[in-house]
């Protein structure tokens, strides 16, 4: 561990401790003001009194500070987890395999770009991109990812409402299926114009890619061992893809098209 990170790790819990106690001082404020408006309520309808509007701002400050310490902790859980070593597998992963994976899920969060964490620490900037999303519940025997698009994020109850553009077979005359899913449902793509917020997958990976030709997502494996750029195609194993003869095809799949493979993923 270098200094410049133990240095980095001190200065974000600083502005943790100082973004909080910001807040205690507006929600402070806050409390005084909603006292004097109950104690006296007929003085909003006084020429020049500015009580309702002074809330507003207490309210729009005390807003945008809970959105900062959201967004610094955020970082802050995102260096811890860079240099404190991996913890002991969850109960539901078993065998040296499994604990692998953990492994490599861990060393994935290290390597995410930092646009792509900004999409992570600001939910409401997905709002109209493609996403991938689950939209099987937690008592499913399979994770089910498919490609959807962010129609609205609401901040309070932190969840998504997402289109599924495809039309489905089963749905009654074909239309389109809206979700609301919470966060932890959603993990955004790579953006398509910007590489910087690909992640470097390197061959022998496990990752979540979307299969050629359709809109669903499934596990795979990265075996193309030559690619230089951001830009550049994966070669994918997808799981359960034998051909006839026994083997496995190797398909390409676009680099915004590939995210890394949840913890815990079941297919």
């Amino acid at each position: 561990m270098s200094t410049s990170d133990i240095a980095s790790i001190m200065e974000n819990s600083k502005e943790v401790d100082r973004l909080r106690k910001e807040q205690e001082d507006v929600l402070t404020e806050i409390n005084k003001l909603h006292k004097k408006l109950q104690t006296n309520p007929e003085v909003v309808e006084k020429p020049g009194d500015m009580s309702l509007s002074k809330l507003k701002n207490l309210y729009t400050q005390a807003k945008e500070l809970a959105e900062t310490e959201m967004r610094v902790s955020n970082v802050l859980l995102t260096q811890l987890d860079a240099l404190l070593p991996p913890g002991p597998p969850r109960k539901r992963l078993e065998g040296n395999e499994q604990k692998k994976k953990q492994k490599k899920n861990d060393s994935d969060i290290s390597r995410v770009s930092p646009s792509m964490r900004n999409q992570h620490d600001n939910p409401a900037s997905l709002k109209g991109e493609q996403v991938a999303a689950r939209v099987t519940t937690e008592e499913s025997d399979k994770d089910e990812y498919i490609v959807v698009k962010v129609i609205h994020y609401d901040r309070e109850a932190r969840e998504f409402e997402v289109l599924d553009e495809e039309p489905g077979e089963d749905e009654e005359g074909g239309g389109q299926r809206k979700y609301k899913l919470p966060v932890s449902h959603i993990i955004p793509f790579p953006k398509r114009n910007d590489p910087s917020t690909a992640t470097d997958f390197p061959p022998g990976r496990a990752v979540l890619a979307v299969y050629p030709s359709t809109t669903a997502l499934y596990k795979a494996t990265v075996v193309n061992p030559n690619r230089k750029r951001k830009t550049d195609d994966y070669l994918l194993e997808f799981d359960d893809d034998e051909s006839e003869d026994g083997s496995m095809p190797k398909r390409t799949v676009p680099f915004y098209n590939v995210v890394a493979l949840p913890e815990g993923h079941r297919q």
